[in-house]
């Protein structure tokens, strides 16, 4: 829990806040916080409908600007908060869309001892697909996939474990969504559409 900071900081303008936050002032972080906190959930919410979430997301946030308080180069404060917030929901969303291919995979799978051989040959065709799809990945960007969004590490975690930058994780992940996607996109969608029809 951030502690108030004291009013000299609400004098200050953002580029003396940064310059303070990069001395490791916690009072300019303290102060940040209070100044974008709110309006960088309310954005998180209306685009997530979801309080937990969006909590989580500016928590995240904050948590890797004061990590890197030494190391970020933030010309504008205010427009950098916003941009690494919207670049943290829509890897959120592709997460989810991942996620939720994955779940009809489980829901499938759950019921595979009582459907029909129609169902289980879907359930084995899915299987087939999801793994073929993830062994198409290229080697460090399926090592950094699984490692985020199947083992659940957080960007940092992973940045420490294969030894790069989370601007670079953060990369390799978007790009095994965004390839994901299109390898499962046309088998997913006969699957959902047979799924729904059952």
């Amino acid at each position: 829990m951030l502690s108030p900071s004291s009013g000299k900081y609400a004098s200050y303008s953002d580029v003396d806040l940064l310059a303070a936050l990069r001395t490791d002032d916690q009072g300019s972080f303290a102060e940040i916080y209070q100044r974008y906190c709110y309006r960088l959930f309310t954005l998180a919410y209306q685009k997530l409908k979801s309080r937990e979430t969006a909590e989580e997301l500016v928590q995240d946030l904050f948590e890797n600007l004061w990590n890197r308080r030494a190391s970020h180069d933030i010309q504008q404060l205010e427009q950098y908060l916003f941009s690494a917030l919207r670049y943290r929901i829509i890897n959120y969303i592709k997460a989810q869309q991942v996620r939720a291919g994955y779940e009809l995979y489980c829901r499938l799978g759950a019921s595979e001892a009582d459907s029909n051989t129609e169902d289980a040959l879907a359930v084995n065709e899915l299987s087939t697909a999801l793994l073929a799809s993830v062994r198409k990945l290229p080697a460090k960007t399926r090592e950094i996939f699984q490692l985020s969004r199947l083992e659940q590490y957080s960007v940092a975690e992973i940045s420490g474990r294969v030894n790069l930058s989370e601007k670079t994780v953060e990369y390799h992940i978007t790009k095994s969504l965004k390839l994901l996607r299109s390898y499962l996109r046309d088998f997913l969608m006969l699957v959902v559409a047979g799924f729904w029809y059952l």
